[in-house]
């Protein structure tokens, strides 16, 4: 049985696709121009200005990390449940405005850090109150990330008509576009703000940050009058949980093979989702959508007791939202040892160069061969960033062990208060590993995000941008426990502490060979996953009317 509530009344959008972007993309570049040029120096800024040791200050930092990423999700649930995409933007761009001043003050008011350590092998550290006020500066972050980083690239997506083929194509390239620009600009910005920052003053190059991330703001409220703004329809949760109770409610029933067309199927005329075909996983929810002789219905279709008779619709939703998070294993990598800073250069330098080479070259070259819309699927590119990524943990392994060396068999360039000789290695030599990593993430992270805009339901999307952060969240406290566990069990070892405060002395290499070994397990682990997942894709479109397109799932 099936009833579609009519939608006829509903006004369509007017979207505009590429008119919107300098406002969003500008936002987006000049907010990680503003956030990066200070997060990307705090763990030497926490050392050298807070004095902190460098376990204490990575661990704070992971720490930092993984709680701002996690907060995307209540942020995500938030803003598609109440609020909006528009207004979490809005208001969660002036908090990051405030978090990157706040962390600015305390380099640039002596009350607020403690006094320079210099060359003296003991240091005063920061007081209560200093470190108060610096958290603070954190929290405000947290709160402006956590609605930024979850709804900033569907907010951007929501620009483009899904229902035709222009607007298709416009999202597939905005999610490599939008990587390409606010990278190339940090890549730029990072290199100046770095050297400020260690050169010439830390309140200085700190207020570069919040004066980027001020100009974020001002170029966000300049499009407002051309963005398409999708209204929050209440808590999607809400939905999911009440799948799951009806299932439960009716776990006894019993249903025969080939009977899904006697399921209750309902769709709302509000509803923003796209129509999706029963799938014959996670067969045990298809019991919320059978209809009992006590299950009522009122005249519109709508069920009278939605916690106990739950539509088609409602269940295949669900089980996209199983499928996704079945495939949500992401492993990152430990800011233990940061080089100099601005070597990220080549991270972004290798990322910004193979972009638009992927975009406008291997994706036309890989869809007249394989005729899928993307060149490759989705899965696909991410398992490419997985094996990149253990790839670059090796590389990273041989590098470190390398410099090690050199700094204990050869003349060392002198020697730095409390973290040994420096090495004469060239640091030259740390450039493949961060190539590397700028591929990986060409791959691995942008194919996670354009797999969760497209694979989660459309009243879902900002909680699907939510767990890519929340990944990354898990990656930052694992790696945090990760260090610890390695420098409590090695400390007490034959073979001597691997993260000792002097690099020479320990066994850096050692740790980037165990996360190679953990990337491995985590790859396979993947592969599992990839091969039983079923895709929701789309339907093709013909041209570019405003036709409304059924969705469906495939195998991939």
């Amino acid at each position: 049985m099936g009833v579609v509530a009519s939608a006829a009344d509903e006004p369509k959008p007017n979207y505009r696709g590429w008119r919107a972007m300098p406002f969003i993309i500008g936002n987006e570049t000049f907010e990680k121009l503003g956030a990066i040029g200070t997060l990307a120096n705090l763990l030497i800024y926490l050392t050298k200005v807070f004095n902190l040791k460098s376990i204490t200050a990575a661990n704070i930092l992971n720490i930092f990390n993984g709680t701002t990423n996690f907060a995307t999700l209540l942020g995500a649930f938030l803003c598609d449940t109440y609020f909006g995409r528009f207004k979490t933007l809005a208001f969660c761009t002036i908090a990051s405005y405030m978090g990157l001043q706040a962390i600015q003050l305390t380099a640039a008011i002596k009350s607020l850090h403690p006094p320079h350590c210099g060359n003296s092998s003991t240091c005063v550290g920061p007081t209560k109150g200093q470190m108060a006020f610096l958290i603070m500066g954190f929290g405000m972050l947290i709160t402006g990330a956590a609605g930024i980083r979850p709804c900033n690239l569907a907010f951007g997506a929501d620009q483009f008509n899904p229902e035709t083929e222009s607007g298709k194509r416009g999202i597939n390239s905005f999610f490599n576009w939008y990587f390409f620009t606010f990278t190339f600009a940090q890549m730029v910005s990072l290199t100046l703000i770095v050297y400020i920052q260690s050169n010439v003053s830390w309140a200085i190059g700190l207020a570069i940050p919040a004066i980027l991330m001020l100009v974020s703001c001002a170029i966000f409220f300049s499009g407002s009058k051309i963005y398409v703004r999708v209204k929050a329809t209440g808590s999607p949760m809400t939905s999911v949980v009440q799948v799951i109770v009806a299932a439960i409610r009716k776990a006894r029933l019993t249903r025969h093979e080939q009977s899904w067309q006697s399921l209750y199927s309902y769709i709302p005329a509000k509803s923003i989702n796209s129509k999706l075909p029963y799938t014959d996983q996670f067969r045990f929810l298809d019991k919320a959508a059978i209809v009992t002789p006590q299950d009522q219905i009122n005249v519109e279709g709508s069920p009278v007791n939605p916690w106990r008779l739950c539509s088609m619709q409602q269940v295949e939703e669900v089980k996209c939202l199983m499928r996704a998070t079945q495939a949500n294993r992401r492993l990152g990598t430990t800011n233990f040892k940061i080089p100099a800073a601005s070597y990220v250069v080549f991270l972004m330098l290798s990322l910004t160069i193979f972009i638009p080479i992927y975009d406008r070259v291997l994706v036309p070259f890989l869809r007249r061969l394989t005729g899928k819309e993307g060149g490759i699927t989705v899965l696909q590119r991410m398992g490419i960033g997985l094996s990149l990524a253990i790839l670059t943990m090796l590389v990273s392994g041989f590098v470190e062990s390398r410099r090690r060396h050199i700094a204990l068999t050869r003349p060392t360039l002198g020697m730095e208060p409390r973290r040994g000789e420096i090495s004469s290695m060239s640091a030259l030599w740390l450039v493949p590993q961060f190539a590397l990593a700028g591929l990986t993430e060409a791959f691995a992270n942008i194919g996670q995000v354009e797999f969760y805009y497209k694979q989660f339901p459309e009243n879902m999307r900002s909680i699907a941008g939510s767990l890519y952060y929340c990944g990354m969240a898990g990656a930052n406290y694992l790696s945090s426990l990760l260090i610890t566990i390695v420098h409590n069990k090695t400390g007490n070892g034959k073979g001597g502490n691997w993260l000792q405060e002097d690099l020479n002395k320990g066994k850096l290499d050692y740790y980037y060979y165990l996360i190679a070994a953990i990337g491995m397990v985590n790859l396979g682990y993947f592969l599992v996953c990839a091969r039983w997942y079923q895709y929701k894709v789309t339907a093709e479109v013909k041209d570019d009317s405003e036709t409304e397109q059924p969705g469906k799932c495939m195998t991939p």
